[in-house]
């Protein structure tokens, strides 16, 4: 099995590499700290491939793409786009704007970019999962943070008009919306996080979500059902609800 990771130097995509590769995976690794992914790869059996990039420098994840291909005879099975950031934004304040943008570019069009050049191997082949990382955050616009809610919004829809596009050919697109998993990036939060979960624990029930094709997953199940609730709340309810809900930091 041969799988592609972004975001793999830390959190989820950690996870999610350590749980491959001790499935005996072939492991293209991506992410921003090159110390830090050489150390995974060194830690992991078999042989893998790292490739230290921003996945926001679409030419290096498009030259990263073709190494791996290359790597492994033009097979691709998995491809999770697991890079991202959050911040606490606020749209009156000048200085987040470029914030906005930072978040916007490694969220989505990042996952645009990670996916696009391994649509045509696995088109080839009749097979492959590709895997957006949303998050439970992105079900309904959380105050403080609407560049990260709006962001992992746009991945779910992203994700579920690629899989209409590609399912006669056989490529299944797989949407995993994480609720809160015991990583770098939810260690800051100031706030309760009901139903942490370990990473590890994660990359299990993800991996299984990702092996049957599914089309949408929240991991854990418990936060699932928050989503849903939170979906089918009349705006005036979940307004007076959320409008005081503790907010993550600004930069």
């Amino acid at each position: 099995m041969y799988v592609f990771i972004t975001g793999a130097s830390s959190g989820l995509g950690q996870a999610l590499a350590q749980h491959y590769a001790g499935l005996g995976a072939r492991l293209g690794l991506s992410g921003r700290r090159a110390r830090a992914l050489e150390a995974l790869a060194q830690s992991l059996p078999g042989e893998h491939r790292c490739y230290p990039l921003d996945v926001r420098d679409h030419q290096a994840l498009q030259a990263a793409a073709a190494d791996f291909l290359a790597f492994s005879g033009g097979r691709i099975d998995v491809v999770i786009a697991s890079a991202g950031i959050s911040a606490g934004t606020l749209t009156e304040e000048a200085d987040d704007l470029a914030v906005f943008q930072a978040i916007f570019d490694t969220n989505v069009m990042a996952t645009v970019a990670t996916f696009a050049p391994f649509i045509g191997p696995m088109k080839a082949a009749g097979g492959g999962r590709l895997v957006g990382i949303a998050s439970v955050a992105g079900v309904r616009g959380l105050p403080g943070a609407g560049a990260y809610s709006a962001s992992k919004s746009a991945v779910v829809t992203y994700c579920e008009s690629l899989r209409l596009e590609l399912a006669a050919g056989g490529v299944r697109v797989v949407t995993i919306a994480p609720g809160y998993i015991d990583t770098p990036m939810t260690r800051h939060n100031p706030y309760r996080m009901p139903f942490l979960m370990a990473p590890e624990a994660f990359a299990r029930r993800a991996a299984a979500a990702i092996e049957r094709g599914a089309s949408y997953r929240v991991i854990p199940w418990q936060m699932g059902i928050v989503a849903k609730l939170m979906r089918l709340l009349p705006n005036a309810v979940y307004d007076r609800l959320a409008r005081d809900a503790p907010r993550k930091p600004r930069r």
